[in-house]
C-alpha cells in the first residue's frame, strides 16, 4: 500500500484468521489510525472511535494473507440459513444494489438480493427510495475504482439528508487495505465494508450495522470456501449463470483478483448438474457457466478426476438450448475439452481465449504461463476441432517495458488469428500486485496511439467478420426489445452476435431464425423467417 497511508499509531487487537482461530493483529499495519481512540474490545473484535465516528472492525483485508495458499481443506457448506431472529428485519423497508465489473459480481448480486428478498427486504430502482444501498465493486481496474469513489460522493448528501439511510460498500474493491483505509479516512458516512468470502454473512452485517449504528467492517482475507443453496434472484428468465468455481491461482503480475476471490475451488459437478436442471425446468434457454479461471474446474478435487470437459459433457445431455462458459485461461484449455465441445448440440462454439499480448517476452513477464507460440497451437487445435469456432480475447497494451517491436507482436498475432473482437485495454498498475512495482514506462500517450491502432485493426475483422453474416440464416434468441427502438426485437446469436429485427412480441424468450439483411459495425439487421426453433 501507499507509504504516505502507514500508521502512526499501533493498536493490538483480537480477530478472526483464516482458519477461524483467535489471534493478535495488528491493524495499524493497514489503516491511518492517528487520533484514533480504542472504544472497545471484545473477543474477535475491536471498536474505535475516529473522525467522530465508531468504527467496528471484525475482520479487515490483508493481501498478504488473499496470497497465501496452503493445504487446508475447502469447507462445503450445504446449506445456507438465515437466523430466525434475524427474519423480518427488513419488512417496510426497500433495497438495491448497484453493481460494477463482471459476470461474478452480476452474480454475487443475484445472491445478495435473494438474501435481501428472504430478509423482508423489497426491491427499488432509485437511491434516494432505498433504505440500504450496496455498491458491489470491481479492482480490476483503475477506472473501476474511480467510478466507485464517484458514486460514493454522490450518495453523502442522500446519507446527510436521510441519517437513517444504511449505505455499504462490497465486493472486489473491499478486499483491498487502500481502498478500505480511504473510506475510512474521507468517507465516514459508510456503514458496511464487506468482502467476497461473506456476502451470506450479510443479514448479520446488516443487524450489526442497525443495533450498533457504527461503521462494520467484516472482510475476509482467506482462501475461501464453498457455499451452496444461496438464494437468488435472478436478472430475468431467459439467460441465467451458475458459478462452478471461485477463485485464481494464476497470480498474472498485473491481477488483482486472486488476491480478493481467493483460490481455485470448485463446486461439486451434482451440485451443478441439479441447479442447471432446475434451470432448465423453469424455461431458462441459455446458461453461462462462470468462474475466475473456469477451465481450471475441477483440478482442486483430491477424490476424483474431473475436469471441465466431463462437466460439460453431463450439462449437454440436458434439454436446454445453449450452455456456454467464461473466463478461459489458455494454459487450462486442455485436450478433453475441446474434444467434447466439438460434439456441438447445445455446447456453443463462440470461445473467449484472453491472449493479453503477442509477446512471449510480455508474456513472461505478465506471469500468463503460456507463449505465443502455445498459444497459436492451441488456436490451431480449436479451430482444426471445431472448424466454425468464433474467437474472442482481451489484450493489454503498453505493459511496462513493451517495446514497439513486443506491441507490433500483438498486433501480427491478432492478424493470424483473426478474432471476431477483443477487449482491449491500457496497462492500469494494481496496487499490491507485482507488476505495480515495475517501472511504469511507457509514455501515455505512446499507450493510447498503441491502442487506437489496435482498435483499428479490431474493428476492421470485426466488420469483415459481421459482413459474412449478410444472406445467412442465423438462429437468435430473443431477449426483448432493441434499447433504442421499442418496436424493434432484439437477441443473440449462438456466437454472441447482436441481431436486431421486427416480429411479434410472443417470440420473446424463444430461439427463432432469423435472415441477416445488413452488416452494422457492432450489430446485425435481420428479417423473421420462422418463429420457433426446435432444440432437441
Amino acid at each position: 500500500m501507499n507509504e504516505k497511508q502507514r500508521l502512526e499509531q499501533t493498536a493490538q487487537i483480537k480477530t478472526v484468521d483464516s482458519s477461524d482461530k483467535k489471534s493478535d493483529k495488528d491493524y495499524s499495519k493497514y489503516f491511518d489510525f492517528s487520533g484514533a481512540k480504542v472504544v472497545k474490545q471484545e473477543e474477535g473484535k475491536t471498536t474505535y472511535r475516529l473522525s467522530g465516528r465508531n468504527i467496528t472492525i471484525n475482520d479487515a483485508p490483508d493481501l498478504a494473507e488473499g496470497k497465501r495458499r496452503g493445504k487446508e481443506s475447502i469447507n462445503y457448506i450445504d446449506q445456507f440459513e438465515i437466523s430466525p431472529e434475524l427474519k423480518g428485519m427488513g419488512q417496510g423497508k426497500k433495497f438495491i444494489i448497484n453493481t460494477y465489473g463482471c459476470q461474478m459480481n452480476e452474480h454475487d448480486t443475484e445472491v445478495m438480493s435473494g438474501i435481501f428478498i428472504q430478509l423482508g427486504y423489497e426491491p427499488t430502482d432509485t437511491v434516494e427510495d432505498a433504505d440500504v444501498i450496496l455498491l458491489n465493486t470491481c479492482a480490476i481496474r483503475e477506472n473501476a475504482e474511480n467510478k466507485v469513489f464517484g458514486e460514493i460522493g454522490h450518495l453523502k448528501p442522500l446519507k446527510k439528508e436521510r441519517p437513517d439511510l444504511l449505505i455499504g460498500v462490497c465486493g472486489c474493491m473491499s478486499q483491498e487495505e487502500s481502498v478500505v483505509n480511504k473510506i475510512l479516512q474521507k468517507h465516514h458516512f459508510i456503514d458496511m465494508i464487506f468482502g467476497t468470502h461473506n456476502i451470506h454473512r450479510l443479514p448479520q452485517i446488516l443487524n450489526e450495522a442497525y443495533l450498533s449504528k457504527e461503521m462494520v467492517i467484516e472482510v475476509w482475507s482467506k482462501e475461501g470456501d464453498v457455499i451452496e443453496n444461496l438464494p437468488k434472484v435472478r436478472k430475468g428468465s431467459i439467460k441465467g449463470w451458475v458459478n462452478i468455481m471461485y477463485g485464481c491461482d494464476k497470480f498474472c503480475t498485473y491481477c488483482i483478483v486472486p488476491y480478493t476471490r481467493g483460490k481455485e475451488r470448485s463446486r461439486r459437478p451434482e451440485e451443478i448438474i441439479h441447479e442447471v436442471r432446475h434451470l432448465a425446468s423453469q424455461g431458462y434457454k441459455e446458461i453461462t457457466l462462470l468462474g475466475q479461471n473456469v477451465n481450471a474446474y475441477g483440478k482442486d478435487f483430491e477424490d476424483l478426476n474431473y475436469g471441465l470437459g466431463d462437466l460439460m459433457e453431463e450439462l449437454s445431455k440436458i434439454d436446454i438450448p445453449r450452455i456456454r462458459f467464461t473466463t478461459s485461461h489458455p494454459r487450462d484449455f486442455d485436450d478433453r475439452l475441446i474434444e467434447v465441445l466439438a460434439k456441438g448440440g447445445n455446447l456453443l462454439d463462440h470461445i473467449h481465449l484472453p491472449v493479453q499480448s503477442g509477446s512471449s517476452e510480455i508474456l513472461k513477464l505478465m506471469a500468463r504461463k503460456y507463449s505465443r507460440e502455445h498459444y497459436l497451437e492451441l488456436v490451431g487445435k480449436i479451430k482444426k476441432a471445431i472448424p466454425n469456432a468464433s474467437l474472442t480475447t482481451d489484450i493489454i497494451v503498453g505493459f511496462p517495458n513493451e517495446t514497439d517491436e513486443q506491441f507490433e507482436e500483438t498486433m501480427s498475432l491478432y492478424r493470424e488469428v483473426e478474432f471476431d473482437s477483443a477487449y482491449t485495454f491500457i496497462y492500469s498498475p494494481r496496487e499490491g500486485t507485482p507488476a505495480a512495482k515495475m517501472e511504469d514506462n511507457i509514455p501515455m500517450e505512446v499507450k493510447k496511439e498503441r491502442l487506437q491502432r489496435l482498435n483499428s485493426l479490431v474493428n476492421e475483422i470485426s466488420a469483415k467478420k459481421l459482413k459474412e453474416y449478410e444472406g445467412q440464416v442465423v438462429e437468435v434468441l430473443v431477449e426483448g426489445e432493441s434499447k433504442n427502438n421499442p418496436d424493434v426485437l432484439a437477441g443473440y446469436t449462438s456466437k454472441s452476435k447482436l441481431v436486431n429485427f421486427r416480429a411479434p412480441r410472443s417470440v420473446i424468450g424463444k430461439v427463432i431464425k432469423v435472415r441477416i439483411i445488413k452488416a452494422k459495425t457492432w450489430t446485425l439487421d435481420g428479417e423473421l423467417v420462422e418463429e420457433m426453433v426446435e432444440v432437441n
